[in-house]
């Protein structure tokens, strides 16, 4: 049992991981990108948070420290908000097609996807990413897994944000309307 515990949660993050490398391939052409430091704003703080979840020995021990004992319990609630995150970010991706791009960027005959998770909230591929660092901060039961989670907020805040600017800017009282009636994150909140 021990082995499910130690690879049921990593084996999610990487089959996601295989199926984003994938996907990405078959998008359109792109036609405005984010600069590379603002690219870096957000990929570096991702790729932190994930240090902090994998690198088993970081010289801050109160990382390692417990909010919450290990329960079977908790992990399982933990990793079933794992999958329901990726497999919500998955249905967003598909759902996009080939206006889809991992960073900021305007697409050739760019389009206003409104529907599948899109209908929900407007950025439903962070929504899915910020429920699968929560199922595993959960699961893991680790201050750095909390860590982890704010780091990550913060960073697909920052991106959100310059994507609301652009979408405004290429769809103007569309976008506006869709702003109104779809929350960003999280239904009805936020």
């Amino acid at each position: 049992m021990e082995i499910v515990y130690k690879y049921s949660i990593p084996a999610l993050w990487m089959a996601w991981v295989a199926y984003w490398w994938i996907a990405a391939r078959n998008v359109k052409q792109t036609t405005r990108q984010e600069s590379f430091g603002s690219r870096f704003a957000h990929i570096g703080p991702l790729l932190l948070a994930a240090l902090l979840l994998t690198l088993p020995d970081l010289p801050l021990p109160w990382l390692y420290e417990r909010f919450a004992s290990a329960s079977a319990l908790r992990f399982w609630i933990g990793t079933a908000l794992v999958a329901a995150g990726l497999a919500f970010a998955v249905w967003a991706r598909v759902t996009l097609g080939r206006n889809w791009s991992g960073t900021v960027t305007l697409k050739q005959d760019h389009e206003l996807v409104r529907a599948g998770p899109y209908r929900f909230v407007r950025h439903p591929i962070y929504t899915g990413l910020l429920a699968g660092f929560l199922g595993t901060a959960i699961a893991m039961g680790q201050w750095r897994a909390v860590l982890a989670l704010v780091i990550v907020f913060v960073a697909l805040w920052r991106k959100l944000r310059l994507e609301e600017r652009w979408m405004a800017e290429q769809f103007g009282d569309a976008y506006a309307r869709y702003r109104c009636e779809v929350a960003a994150l999280i239904p009805f909140l936020l």
